[in-house]
């Protein structure tokens, strides 16, 4: 949609947020996703919430507190990795469509159908023509959602790169971290001046009217983490009228039947409160 600047030159430094404020704004911003959530549960809406973004970026602390006020039937995690032998020899996009949320649903993905044009490009999994038109074959994908009524809400979790390295060095030094961390985070690293070509091109040719890109820098993990929410709450309450719903009358009765409760019982609690 616009000219985005290359990461490596985005201001990543927020000011100071005590503990307590977070806190409070956290918790405002799950009840405000969990009030969406319960709209699109209630009109069969369909969400896809696409995380992507550098190792060590806090892409799972991120997922960990926007699911967590949630209904967790109805949201699925889907944490994507390099495609298993089902998969391969498939169009990339396959494993993807059979991931699509049920109406009423949010899937949630932990890096995306981007991969054709990340690690797939970096790493040489796929030749040259093929990552160079995904970029027309993604567009059409999403357009595709969005025009048959799903929600896209796509995030780039950016962190720079002497914080990835404080972090990375953090997980080497706990053990509880270990499973965190693995050789190809080292190969990534290594490359980090070809991913940040890659992740420019990303930008560029994917950012669409339908399903824009939203950056969130996240040097600074309690600012991303408020970010990341409010950017997903404002983007699915975007166009929605939040409204209590009338309970049923037939439920009224049969609570009444069932307890001798009546509606009007509720309300004298509601005002004495």
């Amino acid at each position: 949609m616009g000219k985005w600047p290359r990461l490596d030159k985005i201001e990543m430094i927020d000011g100071p947020i005590d503990k307590d404020t977070y806190e409070k704004q956290l918790k405002d911003l799950q009840q405000r996703l969990l009030d969406v959530h319960i709209h699109h549960l209630r009109t069969g809406g369909r969400v896809m919430i696409c995380i992507d973004g550098w190792d060590a970026a806090g892409k799972g602390g991120l997922i960990e507190r926007l699911v967590a006020g949630l209904e967790p039937k109805s949201v699925q995690v889907h944490r994507i990795s390099a495609p298993t032998p089902e998969e391969q020899g498939r169009h990339y996009l396959w494993r993807f469509w059979n991931r699509l949320p049920a109406p009423g649903n949010w899937a949630i993905f932990d890096r995306t159908w981007y991969g054709r044009v990340l690690v797939e490009r970096i790493e040489g999994f796929c030749d040259r023509s093929a990552w160079k038109r995904a970029y027309r074959e993604i567009n059409e994908f999403e357009r595709q959602l969005t025009d048959d009524g799903a929600r896209i809400v796509k995030l780039l979790v950016h962190v720079s790169a002497e914080e990835q390295k404080r972090r990375m060095i953090e997980r080497l030094s706990k053990p509880s971290k270990h499973y965190k961390i693995g050789l190809e985070d080292f190969r990534n690293i290594a490359k980090r001046e070809q991913y940040l070509d890659a992740y420019q091109d990303v930008l560029q040719k994917t950012d669409t009217e339908h399903a824009p890109w939203h950056l969130v820098a996240s040097d600074d993990k309690m600012h991303a983490r408020l970010a990341g929410l409010r950017i997903v709450a404002d983007a699915l309450g975007d166009g929605v009228t939040l409204e209590d719903r009338a309970l049923d009358p037939r439920i009224a009765e049969a609570a009444y039947e069932a307890w001798g409760w009546r509606p009007e019982a509720a309300d004298k609690k509601i005002k004495k409160k």
